[in-house]
């Protein structure tokens, strides 16, 4: 015996359910979620999630999908259920992010919000394309009348080799980071710009090899720590983190990637940064073999046993002295083969900033540090101890551009690195305030990275500045007046952004609220 129910009348029942059971991989583990849905005539589920949610990077990642809507109405035999299987894909389309982003409103709080304040570039649309519906009605399955079951084969879909490496290579440009290799493109850029400068050289070839020597040493770095990190249990204890600020790549938590693959691609890229320091060593003399040694030794041993320099209240210093001091001096040096000083003094405040860059990043990941025995600066001082010392170095790197220029050691053009001050007088404001409030400290967070890179550009075209022709004064008001727009424009966008959060903690405060009220 069996009891077909007709499309129109899933769609029905479809329409009247407002949120719908999510499950996705996280490698070979599923993974759940409760989220609001809306529909349309084909049987199309679409999702919204904020950009950069695990939820949406598992969905991407690993399209195959599978939900469960249900309607419960008193007692058990009134219950019907309808369970979808298919894939996800990001809906990129404006005119269907807004028709859905409305529609959807209708039934989520969180995106009527965002749509009523004009935000939803903040949201992800995922749009679920069936392959199989199956219509569940209680009261007929304890009598053992089948589920209605609909297919749609225009649907299936089979991911062939070269979808796997695609998505294989999504997972990799996630885990090492990439957008933050700004972090070595600053001090290589800023030491052969020195070089040019002050030496009139400038080689192509070892510019090239310099940078893709410290950006693969760099990402090695960021492998190894997601892979230690994962071993301590100190990722998988952190629910406080901020993405991308702070708690890893999450690949390994996220089941993107295999413990052994990131272990393995940790090693390789610091088999290509040692490769590239060996041909150094070899053009250029042994001061580049003791760079070298140093580096490596801190991007293994940064989270690894037995040295573990992160929880030895040192690792902030090691980031500093890498990625400001050694890669500056180094970049110089491969250019000169020769040392000087004005690079060391010209690495100080880019020194300083990326040590700022990792120690505001540390005020998130506070909690599960701690419990997982990662005794950083942070979890040493405490949150609000250490926000005082976020300050002081903040002030020592304003300072020493200041002092290097009035003691002749940096070129006069150099103060025009001082524009990023208004950036980082938001992000010394947000931290003294918000040091143990995680999503509050968020514009710290931005802020702090944007100063890192402005401020070493700045620094760079100081330089460059320096030794071009009698029309730099218009060329540096140019530069002025760009970067100031600059500042200003990143400075509203962080604004924007921490209003916009505090929109939403705003609402889901009041709904969790309404829902506890007494009916």
């Amino acid at each position: 015996m069996s009891v077909e129910h007709s499309k129109e009348e899933i769609l029905s029942v479809l329409r009247e359910i407002p949120q719908t059971t999510v499950a996705t991989f996280k490698g070979s583990k599923i993974r759940t979620r409760i989220m609001h849905f809306v529909n349309d005539d084909e049987f199309n589920i679409y999702l919204a999630s904020l950009k950069g949610d695990p939820k949406t990077i598992q969905m991407t990642q690993n399209p195959s999908i599978s939900l469960l809507a249900l309607k419960y109405e008193g007692e058990f035999p009134s219950a019907t259920e309808v369970e979808i299987t298919g894939w996800a894909e990001i809906v990129p389309d404006e005119d269907a992010r807004s028709k859905w982003f409305k529609e959807e409103a209708s039934k989520s709080p969180i995106v009527k919000y965002m749509v009523d304040t004009g935000n939803t570039d903040k949201l992800d649309l995922i749009r679920v394309r069936p392959e199989i519906v199956k219509y569940r009605v209680a009261q007929e399955i304890v009598q053992g009348i089948p589920p209605t079951v609909l297919q749609f084969p225009e649907n299936k879909r089979y991911e062939d080799d070269a979808a796997i490496i695609k998505r294989k290579a999504k997972s990799w440009v996630t885990e090492v980071r990439l957008p933050f290799l700004t972090a070595t493109l600053v001090p290589v850029i800023l030491g052969t710009a020195i070089a040019g400068v002050t030496v009139s050289v400038f080689n192509p070839l070892f510019f090239a090899l310099a940078l893709l020597g410290a950006a693969s040493l760099h990402m090695g770095a960021n492998v190894i720590n997601d892979y230690f990190d994962h071993k301590s249990g100190t990722d998988d204890m952190n629910t406080e983190f901020v993405r991308p600020f702070s708690g890893g790549s999450r690949v390994i938590q996220l089941g993107l990637l295999t413990p052994l693959e990131v272990m393995s691609g940790g090693i390789f890229f610091l088999l290509i940064g040692t490769a590239i320091g060996i041909f150094f060593v070899w053009v250029s003399g042994y001061f580049i073999l003791a760079l070298m040694l140093i580096g490596l030794v801190s991007a293994y041993f940064y989270t690894a046993p037995p040295l573990n320099l992160a929880s030895r209240g040192i690792g902030e210093i090691f980031i500093g002295l890498n990625f400001g001091y050694l890669m500056t001096i180094g970049a110089y040096y491969v250019q000169t083969q020769t040392l000087s000083l004005e690079p060391l003094v010209a690495a100080t405040p880019v020194a300083l900033l990326i040590a700022a860059v990792l120690y505001i990043n540390e005020f998130p990941d506070y909690t599960a540090d701690k419990a997982a025995g990662k005794w950083h600066l942070v979890v040493r001082l405490g949150r609000s101890k250490a926000a005082i010392g976020y300050l002081v170095l903040i002030i020592a790197t304003y300072a020493s551009i200041v002092l290097a220029v009035a003691l002749n050691m940096m070129p006069m053009f150099t103060l025009i690195s001082l524009l990023t001050l208004p950036l980082a007088v938001k992000a010394i404001r947000y931290a003294l305030a918000y040091h143990s409030q995680t999503p509050d400290l968020i514009p710290a967070n931005a802020a702090t990275i944007n100063v890192h890179i402005l401020t070493g550009v700045m620094l760079i075209a100081g330089y460059i500045l320096s030794m071009l022709p009698s029309n730099q004064l218009l060329i540096t008001s140019t530069l002025a007046v760009g970067t100031g727009l600059l500042v200003t424009y990143i400075y509203r966008q962080i604004g924007r952004q921490q209003r916009v959060a505090a929109g939403v903690r705003q609402v889901v405060s009041s709904n969790v609220n309404q829902s506890s009220l007494p009916k």
